[in-house]
């Protein structure tokens, strides 16, 4: 946190004067400018840095709370801005509205309360360039991860945007003072200057200047960000500490073999397994809970539908639910979602079916079983005996052999002498180099090239001629929100990859059309959420992988085989 925390306030500083700012600044200018005192162009600042924390810190509570999706968010922010033009052009509608903030001062009305209200609509239209800071800030707020150093890192970063905000509004307030003489003039300008900034804003057209300006500020971002000691920092804040140690601290301190004589079996006891809580429903099952299945040897499976990782462990998994099942063996997949198709109950179901997913799944769209176990992967397996302790885990793919020795232990452990053997399943977990995951919203966002991303607005990208390994970018019209992407006009992606397998998470309906190294190589049609395989090659390859997509097929994340 040494290191995050001068980082964070330096990444706020560069932000705000990147060009992600510029749709803010004549707002920001002008409230300032209009300012009778001294004390409104900080409540402007104060409003801003106020709302922009606390939406980016509780956005999906605070919109929930107040019964409004999020997504209109940008469009209330510019209504707001309007109204205030408002303020500013009439000052008799002003005095009305500034009313109730009379008690944050004892100078007169149109001074602070305007200010704060301004900045506060501000801090909702305002969308930062999203650095390897707030890339990393942003999912770990979205998955409810909000420890005290997230909380700290978002508030350092909002004060280091502050500071030349805070400038430029003082700079206005001062020019504007040294011409008294025309003050209401100048209030009305800019007033008029704010409703225009509010349309643009409504509308979504401030993406496209953003867009036409270069990103002067890459290079001091990528010095302040990009370093090692801060990326370190970064992924020890983001991942935690993922060793089987550490997990198993989330139960009972474990020792060896102190379940009943029955039990006694060369395995870690990790303590008590929570049960399943907070699920919403159930599939292949009326329900269950751990205590219903005492006497049991229960295998915890956290998966979700469109992973990659996951789909590639179901085998393994139906398997041993086919041979150990009739000998006290009972699977259960925790089904957590991980974007937000995946929370339809509806698509969990028929994934399920289109599966052949036989063994129990619980719906876990609240993530409360998935925090009970304190979970951080997709799969993830916690191999439970049959009085309730937790004596295996393992995160990922492999060592499927390791954990069916340790179900068979266990079951042998119960009184099942006489037990199949097994028909080993292949291991495709990947191995050697190959390209990571890659996901294509803002929010985890790795390894892009090309154009500067805009947030949640539809933007024209261009993909450079040439992409490093692993390295991927947008070319045409796409809509980059924070966990997927969606096509618009002339919509492509370009993807550098080393892999046997290109796989890919799509939704929305229409068709895909791939190509490799420039040659056609069919194309995929889209029905649905789900996990697509674009590429299948014998051995490992590097190639330039492009896609064309129709307009509103929506694209979540890379997986690679």
């Amino acid at each position: 946190m040494a290191i995050l925390i001068p980082a964070a306030f330096v990444a706020g500083v560069i932000v705000a004067v990147s060009p992600c700012v510029l749709p803010v600044l004549p707002i920001v200018l002008a409230g300032g400018g209009a300012a009778g005192t001294r004390r409104r162009p900080y409540a402007i600042v104060a409003g801003l840095v106020a709302t922009f924390a606390a939406f980016l810190l509780a956005g999906a509570w605070l919109w929930g709370l107040l019964g409004i999706d999020p997504k209109y968010q940008l469009k209330i922010g510019a209504a707001l801005l309007l109204l205030l033009a408002l303020t500013l052009i009439v000052p008799r509608i002003g005095e009305v509205l500034e009313r109730p903030f009379l008690f944050l001062t004892r100078r007169r009305v149109g001074d602070a309360g305007g200010g704060l209200l301004l900045g506060a609509s501000l801090g909702l239209v305002f969308v930062p360039c999203t650095g390897p800071i707030l890339g990393t800030l942003i999912p770990l707020v979205g998955a409810h991860r909000s420890s005290f150093d997230v909380v700290l890192l978002v508030l350092v970063f909002s004060i280091g945007l502050a500071a030349p905000l805070l400038a430029i509004a003082t700079g206005s307030r001062r020019a504007a003072a040294s011409l008294r003489a025309n003050g209401q003039t100048i209030r009305i300008a800019a007033g008029v200057v704010v409703a225009l900034m509010a349309v643009v804003l409504y509308n979504g057209w401030a993406a496209r200047v953003q867009t036409a300006v270069p990103g002067y500020v890459k290079w001091a971002q990528d010095l302040v960000e990009g370093n090692h000691s801060v990326k370190r920092e970064l992924a020890q804040l983001r991942e935690g500490d993922r060793s089987t140690k550490s997990a198993a601290s989330k139960f009972a301190n474990p020792s060896l073999a102190v379940a009943p004589a029955r039990l006694k079996v060369p395995l870690t006891d990790y303590g008590a397994a929570p049960d399943f809580q907070g699920i919403s429903s159930w599939v292949n099952t009326p329900g269950l809970s751990l205590g219903a299945l005492h006497g049991k040897v229960v295998l915890v499976d956290f998966w979700t539908y469109s992973c990659i990782n996951c789909l590639r462990t179901l085998p393994h998994l139906e398997e041993w639910n086919r041979l150990y099942r009739a000998r006290g063996l009972v699977i259960v997949g925790v089904h957590t979602p991980e974007f937000d198709f995946e929370h339809d109950a509806a698509n969990v179901r028929d994934a399920v079916a289109r599966l052949g997913v036989r063994y129990p799944v619980a719906i876990d769209n609240g993530y409360k079983t998935w925090n009970a176990y304190q979970n951080q992967y997709w799969p993830a397996e916690y191999l439970i005996d049959q009085n309730g302790h937790v004596r295996h885990i393992h995160f990922g793919e492999g060592e499927y052999g390791a954990t069916e020795n340790d179900i068979r232990l266990l079951l042998r452990a119960g009184g099942q002498s006489s037990l199949p053997i097994a028909k080993p399943e292949r291991d495709t977990t990947p191995t050697g180099d190959i390209t990571p995951e890659t996901y294509l919203g803002y929010s985890r966002i790795d390894r892009y090239s090309g154009t500067r991303l805009r947030a949640d607005a539809e933007t024209t990208y261009t993909a450079p001629a040439t992409l490093a390994r692993d390295h991927f970018a947008y070319d045409g019209q796409w809509k980059v929100e924070s966990e997927r992407i969606v096509a618009g006009s002339g919509a492509r992606i370009k993807l550098h990859f080393h892999a046997r397998k290109v796989h890919l998470v799509l939704g929305g309906h229409g068709f895909v059309h791939v190509f490799v190294d420039g040659r056609p190589r069919g194309a995929a049609r889209v029905d649905g959420p789900r996990l697509y395989t674009l590429v299948s090659s014998p051995s490992l390859r590097d190639g330039v992988l492009q896609l064309k997509v129709a307009p509103g097929v929506e694209a979540y994340a890379f997986t690679f085989g």
